[in-house]
C-alpha cells in the first residue's frame, strides 16, 4: 500500500483488475468538460477565428484550439467574433491589432468524398504583419479533436519556442457504484477510451517511456499483484506475483526496468525488476516503509517516500540503490512525489493542518510553493513539456481533475460526469 492512500476509503485497500477491454472499445459520452479559470502574467493575445466549414462537422475546431491553448497559461483568448476567415485569406493585420491580439488562427473543415475530412489552417503575426505558417490533415471524424489539437501544438511551438502537449494523452482510473474503469483520453479529458473494467478497484496507472504501455496493480487473485498492459493489443503481462504485496510500480526513462514495493521479504521496500518479468533485485536495506518510487529523468535516481524519519518524507537514491538522502523538510507529512520531465520540479502532496495540498519544489533551489487552495488533492502528474500538471482534487464535495500551471495561476477543472475520479497520470510525447 503507497502513503498516499492512507488518507482514503478502505475501498482502496481492494485494488484490482477483472478483466481488459481494448482501447478501441467503449468511449465515454461527455466525460469531461473543460473550465479555465485563473489570470496569468505575460500572456499571448491570441485570436482563432471560426473555421471555414466547422458548422458542417462534428467537432468546433476553432473551440478545441482555443481551449487548448488558454489552459496552458501562455495565451489570452482575443474574440474572433463572428469572423468568416480560412486558410488562404490575408487578414486585415491592422484590424486585427485594434483587437488587441498578436496572433490569428485561421482555417477550414472540408468533407471529403471518401468520408474524411481535410482540416487546414494559417498562424498569423499581426504584429509584423508575417504569415507564419500551417498544415493540413485528413483525419477520420473520430480523429478531428485529435487534428485539433496537433494544431494547437504547432500554434504553441512557434509562439513560446516550446513544445506542445496537446496531442498527448492522460489516463485515470473512475468508479460508479461498484464497477471502476481506467480510462485513457485526450489532454484535455475529452475522447476517453475504456482500457479495463473491474468490479474491483484500480490504483496507480503508470505510462511507459514510449506511451505504448500501462503499468497497474490487480487484486484479482485477492493479493496486489503488478502487469503492465498494451494499450492497442489489450495483452498483459504478469510481472510481479511474490509474496505478500506488489505495488506502486514506475518506469525507468529506457522502458527496460520497472520499480516496484514488495514486501516479499517484509515490510514495504524497493525493487528493481526487469519490464519483461523476472527476478526482482532489492535496492535498498530498510526497516522502515519505502514506497512510491519514480525515477529521475536521466534515469540517475529514483525518488520515493519512506518514514524512516518517523512520518512520510521523499527521499532520493541513487537508481542501482544505495544510501537515502532526504529531499522535503517543509512539512511533516509529505507524499506522491512527481518529477517533471525536464528535471527541474518536484510535485508532491503535502498535509497541511489536516488536508492535502499539491506543492511544488524548484529542486536546484529547495524553495516550496503550495499551487493550490483545495484540501483533498491526490497523484500530481506532469506535462512531458514539464509546463502544465494534472492531479486529482475535491471541489464543491464532487471528485474531480484538475490540471494547473506551475505557478498556479491558471486552472482547468475536468469535470466528471460523476462518481469517483482518481490516478491521473500524464502521458509522454506521441511518438
Amino acid at each position: 500500500m503507497t502513503f498516499h492512500l492512507f488518507h482514503r476509503l478502505s475501498d482502496a485497500l481492494r485494488v484490482g483488475w477483472v478483466g481488459l477491454l481494448l482501447l478501441t472499445g467503449v468511449a465515454a459520452q461527455a466525460q469531461f468538460r473543460v473550465d479555465v479559470s485563473g489570470i496569468g502574467l505575460n500572456q499571448l493575445p491570441i485570436a482563432v477565428a471560426a473555421f471555414r466549414g466547422e458548422d458542417r462537422a462534428p467537432q468546433k475546431i476553432a473551440s478545441i484550439v482555443q481551449a487548448d491553448l488558454e489552459r496552458s497559461g501562455q495565451f489570452r483568448a482575443v474574440d474572433a467574433a463572428a469572423a468568416a476567415l480560412d486558410e488562404l485569406a490575408r487578414p486585415d493585420v491592422q484590424a486585427w491589432r485594434q483587437k488587441g491580439a498578436d496572433s490569428l488562427v485561421s482555417g477550414s473543415v472540408t468533407r471529403l468524398v471518401d468520408g474524411r475530412y481535410d482540416v487546414r489552417f494559417r498562424l498569423w503575426d499581426v504584429v509584423r504583419g508575417q504569415d507564419l505558417g500551417g498544415q493540413s490533415y485528413a483525419v477520420t471524424q473520430a480523429d478531428l479533436r485529435l487534428a485539433a489539437h496537433r494544431i494547437a501544438d504547432f500554434i504553441y511551438e512557434k509562439l513560446t519556442g516550446e513544445k506542445g502537449a496537446f496531442s498527448t494523452r492522460i489516463a485515470y482510473v473512475t468508479k460508479a457504484t461498484q464497477r471502476y474503469q481506467l480510462w485513457v483520453a485526450d489532454a484535455d479529458g475529452e475522447n476517453a477510451q475504456s482500457a479495463l473494467a473491474s468490479p474491483e478497484p484500480i490504483i496507480s496507472p503508470a505510462w511507459s517511456p514510449n506511451g505504448s504501455q500501462l503499468a497497474y496493480v490487480s487484486f484479482e487473485s485477492r493479493k496486489p499483484v503488478v502487469y503492465t498492459h498494451d494499450v492497442v493489443t489489450g495483452k498483459r503481462r504478469l510481472i510481479a506475483n511474490f509474496r505478500g504485496s506488489n505495488s506502486a510500480p514506475a518506469w525507468s526513462p529506457d522502458g527496460r526496468t520497472l520499480a516496484v514495493t514488495l514486501s516479499r521479504d517484509g515490510g514495504s521496500q524497493l525493487y528493481a525488476i526487469d519490464a519483461g518479468g523476472g527476478e526482482p533485485r532489492r535496492l535498498a536495506q530498510s526497516g522502515s516503509i519505502d514506497t512510491e518510487p519514480v525515477y529521475s529523468p536521466d534515469g540517475k535516481y529514483i525518488y520515493f517516500v519512506s518514514d524512516r524519519g518517523g512520518a512520510p518524507q521523499i527521499y532520493k537514491m541513487p537508481a542501482l540503490g544505495g544510501a537515502a538522502e532526504r529531499v522535503t523538510f517543509t512539512g511533516s507529512y509529505n507524499i506522491s512525489p512527481a518529477i517533471s520531465p525536464d528535471g527541474r520540479w518536484l510535485a508532491y502532496i503535502s498535509r497541511v493542518s489536516g488536508v492535502f495540498k499539491l506543492h511544488l519544489m524548484e529542486l536546484a533551489s529547495g524553495a516550496v510553493n503550495a499551487i493550490t487552495d483545495t484540501a483533498a488533492d491526490e497523484s500530481p502528474s506532469f506535462a512531458p513539456n514539464s509546463r502544465l500538471l494534472v492531479y486529482a482534487t475535491q471541489q464543491q464535495g464532487r471528485e474531480v481533475l484538475m490540471t494547473t500551471t506551475l505557478d498556479g495561476k491558471i486552472k482547468a477543472r475536468l469535470t466528471g460526469q460523476g462518481g469517483i475520479i482518481r490516478e491521473p497520470d500524464w502521458g509522454p510525447f506521441q511518438k
